[in-house]
């Protein structure tokens, strides 16, 4: 995404009330462009805190030296339409009093598959580090909420969501090659009982059928699998 910049296209603080919501939210934004004209939309960032001294701790750390897009949401409740609404980059939440079920639904609403999201509380014990953990926070931090912790935390919350994404994906990748490499095996052994040709063969047989189709190998393997299934 970018953002064409030029005369008059500075935003400040701008106070927004968005559809269905009583309690306003902040946006904050301070744009900045090189001599090309042309400047890279900044990270959105959404933070969840009811308290407006905690919340805007957040916020003036977060824009001293960088540019964000910061929307605060006071109300828990909304943070599920929110973050549907503004489609945030990270989500920062500050909680002075968390439990196990507000952790799991503050973490579940801010979709932590998604992006990064960090939680700041004030107290714990190993039964909430535990929670946080399982439902995926990027970073959980106890009795930290200083303004010389925010940014630091954010950064770390991007590099370890960033880490699971490419051990996600990694994961993804070997169990489908695992799951490809059965019904290859599955469709040679189909191809050796039905021709009475050598496993090299069949693998052969399989290969040009799927450069012939311009098809990937276990594609053809698992078609094989399914029309001998149903012809019994």
């Amino acid at each position: 995404k970018v953002v064409h910049c030029g005369p008059g296209t500075g935003i400040a603080a701008a106070r927004r009330y968005p559809t269905g919501c009583r309690r306003p939210f902040w946006l904050v934004y301070h744009p900045g462009c090189g001599q090309s004209g042309i400047m890279v939309q900044p990270l959105s960032i959404v933070v969840v805190e009811p308290d407006p001294d905690r919340a805007r701790l957040i916020v003036d750390a977060l824009t001293d030296g960088r540019d964000y897009e910061i929307h605060v949401v006071a109300e828990r409740a909304s943070l599920a339409r929110q973050i549907v609404q503004v489609k945030p980059d990270l989500v920062l939440i500050g909680v002075a009093d968390p439990s196990r079920d507000i952790i799991e639904e503050l973490t579940l609403a801010s979709g932590p598959l998604e992006r990064p999201v960090a939680l700041f509380v004030d107290r714990s014990d190993a039964g909430l580090s535990t929670a946080a953990i399982e439902a995926g926070l990027s970073a959980y931090v106890v009795d930290g909420l200083t303004s010389s912790r925010v940014k630091p935390v954010l950064d770390a919350a991007i590099a370890r969501f960033r880490l699971m994404q490419r051990m996600r994906a990694e994961l993804a990748e070997t169990k489908r090659a695992l799951e490809d490499r059965k019904v290859i095996d599955r469709a040679k052994g189909l191809l050796m009982r039905a021709r009475g040709i050598t496993e090299d063969d069949a693998y052969a047989l399989l290969r040009k059928t799927a450069m012939d189709q311009n098809k990937r190998l276990a594609e053809v393997a698992a078609a094989l699998v399914t029309a001998a299934g149903l012809l019994g």
